[in-house]
C-alpha cells in the first residue's frame, strides 16, 4: 500500500510586498518537522525553504497541484519553534514577507551547497565544537558586583546605565559565565552596533572562553566564513556568538543571555530591506527564548531610559569608572571670540602639544570624511554638485576624485571650472583628510619625549578600506606609535584607548538645531561617548580632558554635558517630546517611495493617504502630507517619504497591516519601489 503524502508549509524567499506573503504548499513523501531546511522548485528555480508546518486543507474549488520537495538538508536539526516566532513576529511588525525575512536571516552558502559538500561542512562544523575552559575572572568593584548579583537573581530586561570606563565589559563577561555555568549547554548572544568592534570583542571574550566556543557572525564576513560560524551556533558547538545586528536571528537552540551593547547606537536599526531593530528584536527573543536581555549604554536611548523609569526594565546603575578616575572635564570653545577661519583654537592647539611633549595621546573627531565636503569656483556659481544626487560630491585629495557618498559615481578632479574654464578652483569646508593635513602642518615642529616628530593618524571609512587596514591603524594608537588620531565618529565608540587624555570635537553644532527630532539626542551620545575615550587609565585621569569648538556655548545641551549628567538630560529631552506628542510618547512609520520623477513618487504616496482614509482604524491614525526626502535624488531616483503617526502602537499596526494590500495595488508606471519604515530614526 502507497505511503500517503504529506502537505507541507513551506517558507521560500519571496519579494518584500509579494501577493504570496506566507508559506507554499509542497508535498512530500516523508513527515518533516516543522524548522527543518529544504531545498524546493519556485518557478524554474530550486530554492531553500523553511518548513513550517502542515499546509492547511485548500478552500472548496479547484486543486492546485503541489510541487514536491526537492531535497532534505539531512543531519540539520529543525530551526526551533522561538525562531521561527521570532521570524514571524518581525515579518508582521515591520511589514515585510515571512519569506524575506526568514530566509535573508540564514547563511546564502545553505542555497547553494551540493548535498556531498553539504555532508562535509557539518562534519567540519562537529569536529571543531568545543565547550568554554572558563579563564580566571578580576574582582569586581561594588557596582559590577551588585549589577552582576540583579541579573543573576532578577527575571529583566535590564538597562545597564554604566558611565564609560566603568567596566560594563567585564559585567557582560561574567553575566556570560554566569549563564552557561548554571547550564553546560546554554548558550550566550552578544551585540555591538559596528563591524569594528567585534575583533577586539572576540579577542577578550576568547580570552575568557577559549576561541574554540565562540564565534562571530557580521556582514564584513565572507560566505563560508558566515556558513561556518551559523553552523557551530545551530548545532550548539558555539556557546557564544557575538556579532552585529544580523546575529539577532542567529539560530541558538539553548539561548540563555542577550548582551546588546551600546543598545542607544542607531547602527542597531537596517536601514535597507526590512527595516528592523536588533535591539527591539533582541528583547522579543528574549521573551520568547526565556532568555535575559541585558541592554547597556553610557546614554541609554531615550525609549530604553523611559521603559526603565517607568519600571518596565530593571535598571542597573554604574556610575563610576573603574580606579576611581574622575570623568574628563568638559571645556568649551566659544568659536564667536576666535580669529576668522580658526581650525583649531590656540588654546586648545597648545593642550594637545602639550601631550604630544608628555608622550599622551589626543583624539580629534570630525563627522566629513575626505579633504573637503564641496570644491567651487571663485568666479562663478560653480560647485561639485553630483549629475546623480541632489548632493555636493565630496573632494578627496589623495587620490584627486571627486566622490559622492550616496551614489558612489566618482570623477578626477578638473584642471578648470567646467561652467566658466576658471582655474581657481577651490575645496570649501573642511573633513577628516584635510583636517590630517592641517595637523600635521600645524605640529610639524613638536616633538615626543623621545625627541621624534610628532605622529598624526586618520581613520575614517576611506582610510580602512583596505584588509586587516582597521586592525593595523588601531595596533598603532593601542602601542603608541600615534600622538594625534584624527577620525569620524567610528573611533569613539567602545574602543579601549589607554593613552588618549583629550578628545576635542571640532564641528557638533551641525545637530543642535536640525529638523530631526532626535539630533540632539544622537549628539549628546556621541559627544559623551567621545568623552569616554579620554582617561581611561586611572593614572592619567586626573588631567583628562573634552574640548568641544562650538558657536552656542550656551545650548542647554553643552550644560548638561559639562555635568556628565545623562539623567538630566533625558528628562530634559522627554518633557519636551511629550508636549509635543513625539516618541516614545507616539508611534510613527514612514511610507517611502523612489520613482523616476518627484512628481510619480508623491502621486503615489497621496493616492495611498487617500485609500487609506476608508481603513477602520483611520480615525486613530495621523497621515502627513507627502514630501521630497533630505537628499531627494540619488543614483537618478527620485524620493519622497509621508509620514504615519498614532499615540497607539496597536491600532498603528492594525492601520498598516491593512494599508499594504491598497499600497500595492496602487502600483503605477514611472514607480520603481515603494516601503514602510516601521520606528524610523530619521525622517
Amino acid at each position: 500500500m502507497a505511503e500517503p503524502l504529506h502537505r507541507l508549509a513551506i517558507v521560500v524567499p519571496t519579494p518584500a510586498h509579494s501577493t504570496v506573503g506566507g508559506p507554499l504548499s509542497y508535498r512530500s513523501e516523508l513527515p518533516l518537522a516543522a524548522g527543518t531546511l529544504v531545498r524546493v522548485p519556485l518557478g524554474r528555480r530550486e530554492v531553500l525553504g523553511v518548513v513550517w508546518g502542515e499546509a492547511p486543507d485548500e478552500p472548496d474549488g479547484p486543486a492546485r497541484e503541489e510541487k514536491p520537495v526537492a531535497g532534505v538538508l539531512d543531519g540539520l536539526p529543525p530551526l526551533a519553534s522561538a525562531w521561527r516566532e521570532l521570524v514571524a513576529f518581525a515579518a508582521a511588525y515591520y511589514q515585510r514577507s515571512l519569506g524575506e525575512v526568514a530566509l535573508a536571516a540564514l547563511p546564502p552558502q545553505l542555497r547553494e551547497l551540493s548535498p556531498e559538500q553539504w555532508q562535509r561542512r557539518l562534519r567540519r562544523a562537529a569536529a571543531a565544537g568545543g565547550g568554554a575552559a572558563v579563564d580566571p575572572a578580576p574582582a569586581l568593584t561594588d557596582e559590577q558586583a551588585a549589577a552582576l548579583q540583579r541579573i543573576g537573581a532578577e527575571p529583566g530586561p535590564f538597562l545597564l546605565h554604566g558611565a564609560t570606563g566603568s567596566g560594563k565589559t567585564e559585567v557582560y563577561l561574567q553575566a556570560v559565565a554566569q549563564a552557561l555555568g548554571a547550564d553546560p549547554t546554554a548558550q550566550a548572544l552578544v551585540m555591538v552596533p559596528e563591524i569594528n568592534l567585534t575583533p577586539q570583542l572576540q579577542a577578550r571574550f576568547g580570552e575568557r572562553f577559549g576561541d574554540a566556543g565562540v564565534v562571530s557572525l557580521h556582514s564584513g564576513m565572507t560566505n563560508p566564513q558566515r556558513l561556518k560560524a551559523w553552523l557551530a551556533a545551530h548545532t550548539g558547538a558555539a556557546r557564544i556568538v557575538l556579532g552585529t545586528r544580523m546575529a539577532v536571528f542567529a539560530s541558538l537552540p539553548r539561548l540563555a543571555l542577550v548582551v546588546v551593547d551600546e543598545e542607544h547606537d542607531p547602527s542597531y536599526k537596517q536601514q535597507e530591506g526590512a527595516r528592523y531593530s536588533a535591539r527591539d528584536l533582541a528583547l522579543v527573543r528574549g521573551k520568547l527564548d526565556g532568555a535575559k536581555v541585558v541592554l547597556g549604554s553610557a546614554t541609554p536611548s531615550l525609549e530604553s531610559w523611559q521603559a526603565s523609569e517607568r519600571g518596565r526594565y530593571a535598571r542597573l546603575a554604574m556610575p563610576s569608572r573603574i580606579g576611581a578616575g574622575p570623568l574628563p572635564q568638559v571645556r568649551l570653545v566659544d568659536m564667536n571670540l576666535q580669529p576668522k577661519g580658526t581650525v583649531l583654537a590656540p588654546a586648545l592647539a597648545a593642550a594637545i602639544e602639550e601631550r604630544i611633549a608628555r608622550g599622551e595621546q589626543s583624539l580629534l573627531f570630525l563627522n566629513r570624511r575626505g579633504y573637503a565636503p564641496v570644491l567651487a569656483c571663485t568666479a562663478c556659481d560653480w560647485k561639485s554638485e553630483c549629475p546623480h544626487c541632489s548632493a555636493f560630491r565630496v573632494f578627496h585629495k589623495i587620490d584627486r576624485t571627486l566622490r559622492c557618498h550616496h551614489c558612489g559615481f566618482s570623477e578626477r578632479v578638473p584642471r578648470a571650472c567646467p561652467q566658466c574654464g576658471n582655474l581657481d578652483i577651490a575645496p570649501l569646508g573642511r573633513g577628516t583628510e584635510r583636517l590630517e593635513e592641517h595637523l600635521a602642518q600645524l605640529f610639524a615642529g613638536t616633538r615626543r619625549p623621545d625627541g621624534e616628530p610628532a605622529r598624526i593618524a586618520r581613520i575614517d571609512a576611506d582610510s580602512t578600506r583596505a584588509k586587516g587596514a582597521l586592525e593595523a591603524q588601531l595596533g598603532a594608537v593601542h602601542a603608541g606609535a600615534v600622538d594625534v588620531l584624527v577620525g569620524t565618529q567610528m573611533v569613539t565608540k567602545g574602543h579601549d584607548f589607554r593613552r588618549i587624555t583629550l578628545v576635542a570635537a571640532l564641528n557638533a553644532d551641525s545637530a543642535l538645531f536640525s529638523s530631526d527630532f532626535r539630533a540632539p539626542e544622537r549628539l549628546f551620545a556621541l559627544l559623551m561617548q567621545a568623552a569616554g575615550r579620554a582617561g581611561r587609565d586611572a593614572r592619567q585621569a586626573g588631567h583628562s580632558q573634552m574640548w568641544v569648538q562650538t558657536w552656542h556655548p550656551a545650548h542647554p545641551l553643552f550644560a548638561a554635558l559639562r555635568r556628565h549628567d545623562f539623567p538630566a538630560f533625558a528628562a530634559q529631552q522627554l518633557d519636551e517630546r511629550e508636549a509635543a506628542g513625539m516618541p516614545p510618547f507616539a508611534y510613527q512609520a514612514l511610507v517611502r517611495a523612489e520613482a523616476r520623477t518627484q512628481e510619480v513618487a508623491q502621486g503615489f504616496l497621496r493616492e495611498a493617504a487617500e485609500a487609506a482614509q476608508q481603513l477602520p482604524e483611520a480615525p486613530h491614525v495621523t497621515v502627513y502630507p507627502a514630501v521630497p526626502m533630505a537628499v531627494q535624488r540619488v543614483a537618478n531616483v527620485e524620493r519622497a517619504q509621508m509620514l504615519v503617526e498614532s499615540a497607539s502602537r496597536p491600532a498603528l499596526q492594525r492601520f498598516l497591516a491593512g494599508w499594504q494590500p491598497l499600497l500595492q495595488a496602487r502600483r503605477c508606471k514611472g514607480l520603481i519601489r515603494w516601503a514602510v519604515d516601521v520606528d524610523p530614526l530619521a525622517i
